[in-house]
């Protein structure tokens, strides 16, 4: 087997699983290994499922040998936010109330993976409920590239575990940015898909309007392949979109050429490390063939105050059952976010309604004149966990961090992160790319041009 059979990509693993190069079982015991070895530092997953690991993989060995292959990610281990139903596995949500909770069935996301072939090598740790902060009963997961750095919230454990080589791609969700932050701060290429694109059936919710669910990968080919499995109508979700699924994977090579990529010119509180890798961006993308232009964004500062508000009510909405009798369970954070959602009256609600369809409404406007837009993730490219320490968690602050995030989650529309450099302290960079609504194929079109004229997706951390 390869020395760096870890950092295979996605695709590479299934191509050797498919042609028998490798087995299955090969590889999942390899990565089963490496979680061993490093997990213990990095606390990424919240539970391993070994033994049924290794039985999916046998299984899939004996399929390959007999001729039959299930899709794209035959084989191929993986693992998925431990919010993700999976049958028989406990599934806490970051929450230790409910670590007992061990449901019956597959979340529709996680029994599409199993469909294409996926072996699931567990569930991986996440901050409580999805939302910013972890459980004070959990450790947080650590960034791999550098532990005194943010691992982003609240997909870290799905961002640690792919980036350090313990899966080949993971599942994110992403209500505020969390499939972007921990992309961002660990160097992967994370979609968020439009929303409707993807089943949240089965899914622990955080706000269900805001949900998105998707893949976290090291390469924008890899999310292509994970989208094209777990994308598509769902009966058990009916705000599933009924489009036609495409073939991500085969549109990838479409190029950039004659494409009309937004370039703002009133972003704010930018550092440097954010502007040289959007600015880098830039440039690949129109030596690629891109046309670069102009753009004035919306003005997003309220929608990501604001943004709290939305998130804060559907919160409340969802644990509606046990919030009395079980809040002191909840971690501070968590409960104060309920507490706020649980305040609002029903004229608060009508405004937000009317605030983040302008928002909606002003983003479609901008995105109507070009094929893409170019934003950073975050205008402080990646904070060390001390610098965040020293920051009152306030309203204001959230939203300060959320500007670049939050409306996006608020309008839908699908967004590609990718890493595009690196800070003096060797932590990844990243930016991201907005497409139209269901421009998936677009965006990562895009992101495969950009990561073929350079290199930033490459580099792996020092683990």
């Amino acid at each position: 087997m390869p020395s760096d059979l870890h950092y295979l990509s996605l695709g590479d693993v299934a191509r050797r699983i498919g042609s028998r190069e490798l087995s299955s079982v090969e590889v999942t015991r390899a990565i089963l290994d490496r979680i061993d070895k490093l997990d213990g530092k990095l606390k990424s997953y919240a539970v391993v499922t070994s033994e049924s690991a290794l039985k999916q993989a046998r299984q899939l060995d004996a399929e390959t040998t007999s001729g039959r292959s299930r899709g794209s990610l035959h084989g191929v281990p993986i693992a998925v936010k431990d919010l993700c139903n999976t049958a028989s596995v406990p599934t806490a949500a970051g929450m230790p109330m409910h670590a007992k909770h061990i449901p019956d069935k597959d979340a529709t996301v996680v029994a599409r993976l199993k469909q294409a072939g996926a072996v699931i090598l567990g569930k991986l740790q996440m901050t409580e409920g999805a939302y910013g902060l972890h459980h004070p009963l959990i450790e947080p997961p650590k960034n791999p590239w550098n532990p005194a750095y943010w691992t982003g919230a609240s997909s870290s454990g799905s961002a640690a575990a792919t980036a350090a080589g313990l899966c080949f791609g993971s599942l994110g969700s992403d209500t505020g940015g969390s499939i972007r932050f921990p992309s961002t701060m660990t160097g992967l290429s994370g979609l968020k898909p439009t929303w409707g694109r993807v089943s949240r059936a089965g899914v622990f919710p955080l706000a269900e309007s805001l949900d998105h669910v998707g893949p976290m990968c090291r390469s924008a080919y890899d999310a292509a392949l994970m989208l094209g499995v777990i994308a598509g109508a769902d009966p058990d979700d009916p705000t599933t979109s009924p489009r036609p699924v495409p073939d991500y994977a085969a549109a990838i090579d479409g190029g950039v050429k004659g494409r009309k990529c937004g370039m703002p010119i009133n972003l704010l509180s930018m550092d440097g490390d954010a502007q040289r890798a959007l600015d880098g961006a830039a440039a690949t993308l129109e030596a690629s063939g891109a046309t670069l232009v102009e753009v004035k964004l919306p003005d997003f500062d309220e929608a990501a105050l604001k943004w709290l508000s939305m998130c804060g009510v559907e919160a409340a909405v969802a644990p509606e059952t046990t919030y009395s009798a079980r809040r002191a369970e909840n971690g501070a954070g968590f409960a104060a976010l309920l507490d706020l959602g649980r305040s609002l009256s029903g004229l608060d609600l009508v405004k937000l309604q009317r605030l983040r369809a302008r928002v909606k409404g002003e983003i479609e406007r901008l995105l109507a004149s070009i094929d893409w837009l170019l934003l950073p993730v975050m205008g402080a490219a990646a904070p060390s966990l001390a610098a965040m320490a020293a920051v009152r968690r306030t309203p204001e602050t959230t939203a300060a961090r959320l500007r670049y995030t939050a409306p996006l989650d608020m309008s839908g529309h699908p967004t590609l992160t990718l890493p595009g450099g690196m800070t003096s302290d060797g932590v990844p960079v990243g930016f991201q790319i907005v497409g139209q609504a269901f421009d998936e194929p677009g965006i990562l079109a895009a992101g495969h041009a950009y990561q073929q004229a350079s290199d930033w997706h490459l580099k792996r951390p020092p683990v």
